[in-house]
């Protein structure tokens, strides 16, 4: 106890690295914080406590720089910060592991660390070791190629601990990092927080679990209702004084009593279950019985909770009261609730109220129509039962806590009176009220009569809380625990022991077998490959029907049309990689060849000339601007700001000439329609810019962030990408490539026509989405795009060729898009797979 003593009389005379002063924080009128005050030692593990929805989380991500405070300030080192952002963070040396993981999932691991740490990381060898070095300290082996939406949800934690271990941090936030790591995975983190620790660095440790704090942390700070409600050293404070500071109420026990024994009647019969995952896994479910799965992370246990959900196919027997199961009765019988509540668990789209009736709603209804009241009764009652803190039924789902999310996952699974609930980590995230509650509500779910089976990682959660527990080991049962012997020893014993033992969810033996194969699958330049097969084939065909069709005149009109298409197009990639989208680019382009027919004409001298190849540049940029402006400023949707401003450009250009009039000097389209052999030389450039752009897009932080703020905005965000700025410059970057596409466009038509350019719109959009471009955002390839825009010239060309009406253009494009959008489906697919 001396030892003990002396030890935090050192930590007491530790130096201060971070220091709130009365830090408050307002969404609104609503309070998250209220007059924090708390002081960060170097050298020193603080922990920090409270319940879901206590303001932890805004308090990191106001130390973080992602949110600012309302009231108060930061002082680091001795010095107050008068604004806080995430690069100013970062270059305090400020290092933060967020609760769900800020990764991108449309990057591959290798950029997602590149684009969230600083270029100095990587100075002084190969990117590809300092990333395999910065994998290999959180116990990762993976293919620094592979795409993040590969990545287990275990992984993605071990990947942002080791984005915030890379900065040598002086202050290192961990918001709940073990919440979905094993026991290997855990006890490495707290080895790695000790060493940091050790180094002098101030480590805010995050969590809900008590047994926890004994085992890594020096102090401890209680959050509730925004409100800090005391601080101490660990060895000062029982578990029962922080529990009552936490929930501000005494509680006696954390797990209610278990169900007697004796009882006979079998609610649920489990008999050789097998699929790829499993193979013979039997157990029953008697009433009142809970019953926990187990094992080392990635044996099966997520695979069993999925198909005894209805989720998976399945040999074997599932028999509830009686009542043989198939999939589909299944999937209507039972209620999951998912371990990853942001992937499976909510619709970010809904309300609070609509995620928790909306597979409930025919018990609302009275003859097909809804009753309000009814659904408020229901929602407010299981509500009250899980003490679950909203804002408002009718707020965002998002902008609960999220302990407070789950708690709506388990109102809905109750509100849908299942037949057996399957409750996969039912209480990750979740902080210690709310844990008793859920354990509280599961035990009364199972008095019932109805069979709950519980997945979870936690031994002495499994021990305190069920009946009966079943061990896996690759997907078969190894154990079946029951009455006194379902205790943490035993079930870790269990576990670990079994000669079956299987790989861990972050062991990657068999996911770096193969892995090339898939990476290429899920590659953005995939749909390239097969684009340029149909492209040579259809021209194979067409060829054969009509001979002309690749003489050196026809190659190079198909080529010279897809330039300027093809500009234009890569100027879309843009905005749709960015999850936006464009419609200005047709009537720009239109309105940019208007301009030129005022300077560019055969009377004009060459400084003349000048001016008007500035003013068409500039014009494109102005118009970029503005439409990054009305979106990231004036909260105008991508397809409200571009088609306002498709409007207005294609009004300016009927201002301008309301005819076809002002004809481009034939010195000025000559040199655009020089040619080399059958190729326009105008076409090599834009094969040149497309190669260079794609270099960008892969290889430099620009193309990174990118593609980041199209993948996950909030995300993006937390890792400190300036999103604001990217889109704005995207939307430029798009505009000024259009002008480009202008350029050729009044070459070839020779005068300043209002009517042309608008069909540009929807044939861009068309070849970014033949060349595999996500509409969705995050995706895409410069090189597919090309190849979209020449296989789409190549086929409007091949129509006439063929003696086909103008119908047959419209019919191809189509049919070529739908087939695009379900190859890459289908493509993708495979390779999750």
């Amino acid at each position: 106890m001396l030892a003990r003593n002396t030890q935090e009389i050192a930590l007491d005379a530790q130096e201060v690295v971070i220091r709130l002063s009365g830090v408050s924080k307002y969404f609104s009128v609503v309070a998250a914080l209220v007059d924090v005050s708390a002081e960060f030692r170097r050298g020193e593990v603080h922990a920090l406590l409270g319940e879901n929805g206590a303001g932890k989380s805004t308090l990191m991500n106001i130390i973080s720089g992602t949110l600012q405070p309302t009231d108060g300030e930061i002082f680091f080192e001795g010095r107050p910060v008068s604004q806080m952002t995430p690069e100013i963070a970062k270059s305090l040396g400020i290092g933060i592991c967020f609760q769900h993981p800020a990764i991108l999932d449309d990057l591959s691991i290798l950029e997602n660390l590149r684009v969230a740490l600083p270029a100095r990381v990587f100075e002084g060898d190969q990117p590809q070791a300092v990333g395999q070095r910065l994998l290999s300290k959180v116990g990762l082996d993976l293919a620094l190629s592979m795409r993040a939406d590969s990545l287990t949800v275990a992984q993605k934690h071990l990947l942002e601990i080791a984005k915030a271990l890379a900065l040598d941090p002086k202050v290192l936030i961990l918001d709940e990092p073990t919440a979905s790591l094993d026991q290997d995975s855990t006890e490495m983190l707290f080895a790695r927080i000790r060493e940091v620790a050790a180094a002098g660095t101030s480590v805010i440790y995050i969590t809900h679990r008590l047994a926890e704090l004994r085992q890594i942390a020096n102090r401890v700070t209680v959050l509730r209702d925004g409100c800090v409600r005391g601080s101490a050293m660990i060895g000062e404070i029982a578990d029962a004084d922080l529990v009552g500071m936490i929930v501000g109420r005494t509680m006696h026990s954390a797990f209610p009593p278990k169900a007697p024994d004796g009882e006979s009647d079998v609610g649920l019969d489990v008999t050789g279950l097998s699929n790829r995952h499993l193979r013979d896994v039997s157990f029953t479910v008697t009433r009142g019985q809970i019953v926990g799965i187990a094992g080392v992370a990635g044996n099966g246990q997520s695979e069993l909770m999925r198909t005894l959900a209805g989720l998976g196919p399945f040999t074997g027997e599932v028999v509830l009261r009686g009542t043989s199961l198939s999939q589909k009765t299944l999937l209507d019988e039972a209620a999951f609730m998912p371990s990853d509540r942001h992937i499976e668990g909510v619709a970010g789209s809904l309300t609070v109220r609509e995620n928790a009736t909306y597979s409930a709603l025919e018990r609302f209804a009275t003859g097909g129509i809804m009753s309000r009241k009814k659904e408020l009764e229901h929602v407010n009652a299981i509500f009250k039962d899980l003490a679950v803190k909203t804002p408002g039924l009718e707020a965002p789902i998002f902008a609960l806590s999220g302990g407070n999310q789950q708690k709506v996952v388990m109102s809905r699974a109750l509100l849908s009176e299942p037949g057996l609930i399957i409750a996969d980590e039912p209480t990750q995230g979740v902080d210690v009220g709310a844990r008793f509650e859920i354990y509280r509500i599961l035990r009364e779910v199972s008095a019932t009569g109805i069979p709950v089976v519980v997945n979870s990682s936690d031994a002495v959660e499994l021990e305190g809380l069920c009946d009966k527990v079943v061990v896996l080991s690759r997907g078969q049962v190894v154990e079946v625990l029951t009455g006194n012997d379902v205790t943490e020893e035993r079930i870790v014993s269990a576990a670990v022991q079994a000669e079956t033992h299987g790989d861990s969810s972050l062991s990657v033996k068999e996911q770096k077998s193969g892995w090339k194969w898939r990476n290429l699958l899920q590659s953005d330049n995939a749909a390239a490959v097969p684009l340029a097969i149909v492209t040579i084939l259809l021209g194979l065909y067409v060829y054969a029907q009509n001979e002309n069709f690749l003489s050196v005149f026809n190659i190079y009109n198909i080529l010279m049309l897809a330039t300027a298409l093809g500009f234009i197009a890569m100027g879309q990639t843009i905005a749709l990689m960015m999850g936006g989208i464009d419609l200005s680019v047709g009537p720009l382009a239109g309105f940019l060849v208007v301009v030129a027919s005022f300077f560019l004409t055969g009377e004009s001298s060459t400084s003349m000339m000048v001016v008007g190849f500035c003013l068409m540049f500039v014009g494109a940029f102005v118009t970029g601007a503005i439409n990054g402006i009305l979106i990231r400023f004036a909260n105008f949707t991508p397809i409200a700001a571009t088609l306002a401003m498709y409007i207005a450009i294609q009004g300016c250009s009927f201002l301008l000439r309301d005819n076809p009039d002002g004809y481009i000097s034939m010195t000025v389209t000559d040199w655009i329609n020089w040619q080399w052999g059958p190729f326009p030389v105008a076409f090599l450039v834009l094969v040149a810019a497309t190669i260079a752009a794609e270099v960008i897009l892969r290889r430099t932080r620009a193309g990174w962030r990118l593609r980041a703020v199209g993948s996950n905005e909030h995300s993006a965000r937390r890792a400190g990408i300036p999103v604001e700025l990217t889109f704005v410059g995207g939307y430029i970057a798009c505009s000024m490539l259009t002008s480009v596409g202008a350029i050729m466009l009044m070459a070839q038509i020779g005068v300043g026509d209002p009517r042309q350019g608008v069909n540009y719109t929807l044939a861009s959009i068309t070849a970014v989405v033949l060349g595999g471009t996500s509409l969705a955002g995050g995706r895409g390839s410069f090189i597919g795009t090309l190849i979209g825009a020449v296989l789409l010239t190549e086929v409007l060309n091949a129509v006439t060729f063929l003696g086909l009406s103008q119908t047959y253009q419209y019919l191809f494009q189509g049919l070529l898009v739908v087939a695009s959008a379900l190859i890459y489906a289908a493509a993708g697919k495979r390779s999750r797979h």
